[in-house]
């Protein structure tokens, strides 16, 4: 039960008769204030820059209670501006509504909640580099994962060495997926519903700060669990949908290069025994050569010409119980026929000239659908139906939207920097619309890289994005497991990555053993998809030798293996917002548990500690206490920290002993040791 009382000295938040959170009547509750700002942007990554005009700390005046609510009302020591904040509980949320009373413009809020320096913070959407975000500030902000600069750098840092550890200062990272959401380890959440751009800062001991470039509503969530916790989340901002069953029946090969190559690659698998569920053809709608290496033509009809026959090819293919699964995103290619349509109707991004606000992405321009164009979003919606649902595609990724440049003019009148952070949750939601419209829900799937608040309830799957073919910690495949953990405690609890990684530039390669070891570690993930990255023939693809084939056909054999367990995960997180990959401190509490950010729990049962360093065939393996069953040797083992064997091929994967799913668990990793 959750409740909220005031005393002499203090405002308390009372969770189950515990006294969760106090803010002092001595200090400000909140500050307003107003301020002016602005964002300048190339290829997806933004700066920003503000003015802050106005800032005054208001602090507790007196309370009452109305019909339920508890009303604080707050006043400026000099008493020239005054506002209240309704606070009113709904079930183990707090709902904190700010009012203001004096007349003027306010557009900025700073809020502090009141922090332990032993506590921990994780979330905020989805962060490559660090998983426990305490001592850090974080923008919230959706953008462009990757630029120029870092890519820049790093490309001149490795002419001379390597330095996968390396991890710039945290603020140079953007993030695809940003979202006004952390969790603490001391089992609560804040969530501020507002698209604006935010700060959320925990780099002081006593205290964490909100700055928010609007004047929102604020809730608390509170549980005993973390699994709880998940729950009180999840039914505050939505929850997926089940992925298709068939999701889980092995791999989906990411293959490239036309309906001859298609087959010959399904071919190739199914011989060597690689457990094929589907294949994925990102240019289905035909192929760009740049600079950057092999892209894609953004024009969502069917290249005839690269994949002749398609259609029937699909039709036997779902014959066979294969999978056919495309790609498409909200840029249209200047070139081609979408275009000229969508140009002629209006249906394109503005700029304030009146003109087609053409966005350069890598080397070549693109322009915007406006999605705030109820027509535009309708065509958009029934190219996706007629002619990818149509045509037999069972999924698709649907790429970008974190671009909408904040100079941009929409159909519907906003300001485009109140609505550019929410612009991906439009994107999910006119691709999740699609399925609905079509009763496909279920049967379909499809994955978003960029996301917001409402990303969570409109798209039925995540990827981490454009990550390196390398094993750097910031960008490479150690990357992925703080992110999808940040996804996770942010409440999507359905993520994959790329297996191998995308981005190739300069002297960096897909080796064989970062493919093998990328597979390794997507085993333990929702979606086991392959990628063949911007650069194909300067990558190892699953097909390049027979020892990189059969470690993959090992790998799909896996997954499909975990099938059961992974439906299981999946209705848990359907039903009750819980994610599929999670943290150790969801289950264990001591403070190496709270810290780990390169070890996961697949569900409550396994624990996974995928090898990370190019070249280690061992890795130092943390053991949260408890009694655990090593699943390639069946050791067992107790809490603590191990040196463990991990040959290629045998991840360092564990299971709890008193798991229903141990005889399971060990009978399929046996078959394939």
């Amino acid at each position: 039960m959750l409740s909220l009382n005031s005393d002499k000295k203090n405002i308390n938040i009372f969770f189950d008769s515990e006294n969760v959170l106090s803010f002092s009547k001595k200090e400000p509750v909140m500050w307003l204030g107003s301020g002016e700002d602005g964002f300048s942007m190339s290829r997806g990554s933004f700066k920003f820059k503000e003015k802050v005009i106005s800032k005054t700390a208001l602090y507790y005046e007196s309370h009452e209670v109305q019909n339920g609510l508890i009303i604080l009302h707050l006043s400026s020591k000099k008493g020239d501006l005054k506002a209240s904040v309704s606070a009113l509980t709904q079930g183990d949320v707090l709902k904190l509504t700010p009012n203001i009373e004096t007349a003027g413009e306010y557009n900025r809020m700073w809020i502090r909640i009141p922090a332990d320096e032993t506590e921990h913070v994780y979330g905020c959407g989805e962060i490559f580099t660090k998983f426990d975000l305490r001592g850090e500030k974080v923008r919230i902000w959706v953008a462009e994962h990757q630029n120029a600069v870092r890519i820049a750098k790093k490309t001149v840092r490795d002419v001379f060495r390597k330095h996968p550890h390396r991890i710039g200062k945290f603020g140079n990272y953007e993030s695809y997926y940003a979202q006004p959401t952390f969790m603490s380890s001391r089992k609560y959440f804040v969530h501020v519903d507002s698209n604006a751009y935010m700060d959320f800062n925990f780099n002081q001991t006593e205290y964490h700060e909100l700055v928010v470039r609007d004047i929102a509503p604020v809730y608390f969530g509170f549980a005993n669990t973390f699994e709880a916790l998940s729950g009180v989340l999840s039914s505050l901002l939505g929850r997926q949908p089940l992925l298709p069953e068939w999701a889980y029946d092995g791999t989906i090969l990411g293959v490239q290069g036309g309906t001859e190559t298609m087959l010959k690659k399904i071919e190739t698998a199914e011989k060597a025994g690689v457990k094929v569920t589907g294949v994925w053809c990102q240019d289905w709608e035909g192929e760009r050569i740049t600079a950057f290496g092999k892209q894609l033509m953004w024009n969502w009809v069917w290249d005839k010409e690269l994949y002749p026959d398609l259609d029937k090819a699909i039709v036997d293919l779902h014959s066979r119980g294969i999978k056919f699964l495309g790609y498409i995103n909200p840029f249209l290619a200047v070139e081609k026929e979408l275009y000229k349509e969508a140009t002629e109707k209006g249906y394109c991004v503005k700029d304030a000239n009146g003109e087609d606000y053409l966005v350069k992405i890598t080397t070549f321009p693109a322009a915007m659908i406006d999605l705030t164009n109820p027509d535009a979003y309708e065509w958009i919606k029934n190219i996706i139906k007629t002619n990818m649902i149509g045509l037999g595609l069972d999924g698709w990724m649907a790429d970008f939207s974190e671009y909408l440049p904040t100079d941009c003019v929409l159909s519907n009148g906003m300001d485009a920097k109140e609505i550019h952070n929410t612009w991906p949750a439009l994107w999910a939601k006119a691709n999740r619309e699609a399925l609905e419209e079509t009763g496909k829900l279920g049967e379909i799937l499809f994955f978003t890289r960029a996301g917001h608040t409402n990303t969570v309830k409109y798209s039925t799957l995540m990827w981490n994005g454009d990550q390196h073919v390398d094993f750097s910690f910031d960008d490479g495949l150690p990357s992925v497991i703080p992110a999808t953990l940040s996804l996770a405690v942010s409440g999507f609890g359905l993520c994959h990555s790329d297996i191998g990684g995308y981005t190739t530039f300069g002297k960096m390669r897909r080796s064989e053993e970062l493919f093998m070891r990328w597979a390794e570690l997507n085993v333990f993930t929702p979606l086991f998809r392959g990628h063949e990255g911007n650069q194909p023939d300067n990558n190892t693809q699953f097909d390049k030798n027979e020892t990189v084939l059969n470690h993959y056909a090992k790998m799909s054999r896996l997954h499909y293996g975990l099938k059961n367990y992974l439906l299981q995960l999946d209705r848990e997180n359907n039903q009750y917002g819980v994610p599929v990959n999670r943290p150790l401190f969801y289950y264990y509490e001591k403070e190496k548990d709270f810290s780990e950010s390169y070890e996961f729990l697949l569900g409550r049962d396994l624990l996974v500690a995928p090898v990370l360093e190019e070249g280690e065939e061992k890795r130092s393996v943390y053991l949260p206490d408890d009694e655990w069953v090593n699943l390639w040797n069946g050791y067992e083992l107790i809490g603590g920290t191990y040196e463990v064997d991990a040959p290629l091929g045998q991840p360092p994967v564990f299971c709890r002993k008193s798991s229903p799913y141990l005889e399971q668990f060990k009978a399929l990793f046996a078959a394939e040791k």
